[in-house]
């Protein structure tokens, strides 16, 4: 078993939307609808002022409220690796999870598509009307890329290595991140929230 997990350097992200376009031919979301976005922010004060980008997903969260609330447990992690994944024959859109994440990273589709171009994963079946049930759907680290021994497409296609995949359980020495997640600088969105992501934060100031 390995734990994944993914590093954001900030002091890389230059906020190009590489991620965000790959993620979105990944997996042929709706308009609207992106299972990874950067936020810009504004840093500083004339004459010394910036611009941080910050990418933001779903943060498969060792304790995730949107698996706790899910009354159908049609959210789920899997055993292998924590992933967080929806299975969407069990999913009846009643929006809980969506509601109970708190960092607004699930989204209900009313759509009928197939969610991976190559026909890998069919959200909408024919023999499963889902299209006005609203199921929902989330970042899920492309596991099936992951399977075959790929990187997640918006690891893949980052142009300056800002977003770092791997593993955060020691299992795999040579894919750790604890080098990078030991560090001083290195934070989580809404530690209070207790949910334990497994998405992190690293900017030295550089």
């Amino acid at each position: 078993m390995s734990k994944y997990g993914m590093v954001m350097d900030l002091d890389r992200c230059i906020g190009c939307n590489a991620c965000v376009i790959a993620c979105k031919v990944e997996h042929n979301t709706p308009a609207g609808i992106n299972f990874t976005k950067i936020l810009e922010y504004e840093t500083g004060t004339y004459p010394d002022a910036g611009r941080q980008f910050l990418p933001v997903m779903c943060n498969h969260c060792d304790d995730a409220p949107c698996i706790d609330v899910c009354p159908t447990k049609a959210t789920y992690a899997r055993e292998q690796d924590g992933i967080v994944l929806v299975d969407w024959d069990k999913c009846i859109g009643c929006g809980a999870c969506v509601l109970a994440c708190p960092y607004d990273q699930r989204f209900q589709v009313f759509d009928e598509r197939t969610m991976f171009p190559g026909g890998t994963t069919d959200f909408q079946r024919p023999d499963v009307q889902r299209a006005d049930t609203g199921a929902v759907a989330k970042c899920d680290f492309c596991y099936h890329r992951i399977d075959e021994g790929r990187e997640p497409a918006c690891v893949e296609v980052c142009p300056t290595k800002a977003r770092i995949f791997g593993v955060t359980d020691g299992s795999d020495p040579e894919r750790s991140l604890d080098h990078l997640i030991e560090q001083d600088s290195t934070t989580t969105l809404l530690p209070e929230k207790g949910t334990k992501p497994s998405v992190y934060y690293v900017s030295r100031g550089e």
